[in-house]
């Protein structure tokens, strides 16, 4: 089986869509598949046995991260000798839906997985005209590939409504052996704290951007005594957060990974996520892995993994009091940080990534047989 990924954000960019994408790409490789990738050109020409290629584009001026274009006759070309089986679109746009004309070309299959919201990401940086047109581009799209996936519950009832025919489930999963709480470190305690490792350390793992929210935990750290916050990760909001909680005890890690991510995770306390918009919030179940109870806004998959008082609390976006509150139930006593933090972790151990990337590949051998049987 050969299979083309078509995606708008690849590496060196970090974020939950690399992360997933990355993820199925190792697992392909280890099930004996064979792989390309479509992608954004940023200087990566391969990713481990996988080739990629690069679409050429322009820096996008409110997501200065990306680069934007549509593929050319040369990436035409590169593909038709790829030779795929199926193609998978994460969040087909430009590149996505020029892909799935190609795609229909070549007469293979097409899976189109939903990873980001664009209209209300418009709305938030304050262009919602444009939104009726993502709304539209969305669900044309979607309905134009063979199958469409969500990765929640929530996401799948919003497609839905928004007009998408027929919308199956393609959950996230997390590497609990990775994610654990055995990677606790005294040391990156000391860091995380800035130094006074006996206060309550509350961890957010992300992009730093206005989506996020991530200005609201300010009256936390304001309203509920002896915690401390560590933000891991960088992005366009950094120098204004580090504005508004200068004097307050706010610790920036800048961009973690591997060990040092796993060690973060395990060595704080709470996780808080505040964020206005997702998809899935792959961090959140990542942080419940490492042992950590969650204080999650109610988006994307949120409500799909965290139980209200048992491995965490949840909130409608926006809702200080509730997000504070949250974290003053928790917080307030050791016991139940560690006793939420043991069922965050054992409902984490039941998400694993193969199980799941295992049900996208059934996918593609079904699609694979229907059109195979179509064409004989």
């Amino acid at each position: 089986m050969r299979v083309a990924l078509f995606t708008e954000t690849f590496l060196p960019k970090i974020d939950g869509i690399v992360t997933v994408m990355c993820l199925l790409l190792d697992h392909l490789t280890a099930r004996g598949i064979e792989t390309a990738v479509i992608a954004p050109k940023m200087g990566v020409e391969r990713y481990n046995q996988t080739p990629v290629i690069g679409v050429p584009g322009v820096t996008m001026p409110l997501y200065p991260e990306l680069r934007v274009g549509p593929p050319t006759f040369s990436t035409y070309h590169r593909l038709k000798n790829f030779k795929p089986d199926v193609a998978h679109f994460f969040h087909p746009a430009l590149i996505g839906g020029f892909g799935l004309l190609m795609a229909k070309c070549l007469g293979i299959p097409t899976v189109a997985s939903f990873h980001l919201d664009v209209a209300r990401l418009v709305r938030h940086f304050n262009i919602g005209f444009i939104a009726p047109v993502a709304d539209w581009l969305t669900r044309a799209l979607f309905n134009w590939a063979d199958a469409a996936l969500a990765p929640s519950r929530l996401v799948q009832q919003q497609m839905l409504a928004s007009g998408v025919k027929q919308v199956g489930l393609w959950r996230r999963g997390v590497d609990a052996e990775f994610f654990n709480p055995r990677h606790r470190s005294a040391e990156m305690r000391d860091r995380l704290s800035g130094g006074c490792p006996d206060e309550t350390v509350l961890l957010y793992v992300g992009r730093l951007s206005g989506e996020k929210q991530l200005d609201r935990l300010k009256p936390v750290l304001e309203r509920v005594p002896g915690t401390r916050l560590t933000l891991v990760g960088d992005g366009p909001a950094r120098a204004d957060l580090e504005r508004l909680f200068a004097g307050l005890p706010v610790c920036f890690m800048g961009y973690l990974k591997g060990d040092a991510l796993a060690q973060a995770y395990a060595s704080a306390d709470v996780f808080v996520f505040p964020s206005a918009l997702e998809t899935f919030g792959l961090v959140v179940l990542e942080a419940m892995a490492a042992g950590l109870p969650v204080v999650a806004s109610r988006v994307g998959g949120v409500g799909d993994v965290v139980q209200e008082g048992v491995t965490g609390y949840t909130f409608e976006a926006g809702d200080v009091d509730a997000l504070v509150e949250g974290v003053r139930l928790i917080a307030g006593s050791r016991e139940r940080v560690a006793q939420m933090g043991r069922a965050a972790r054992a409902f984490a151990e039941t998400q694993t990534w193969p199980a799941m990337m295992d049900e996208i590949v059934d996918l593609y051998a079904a699609l694979i047989e229907r059109r195979r049987r179509k064409v004989t």
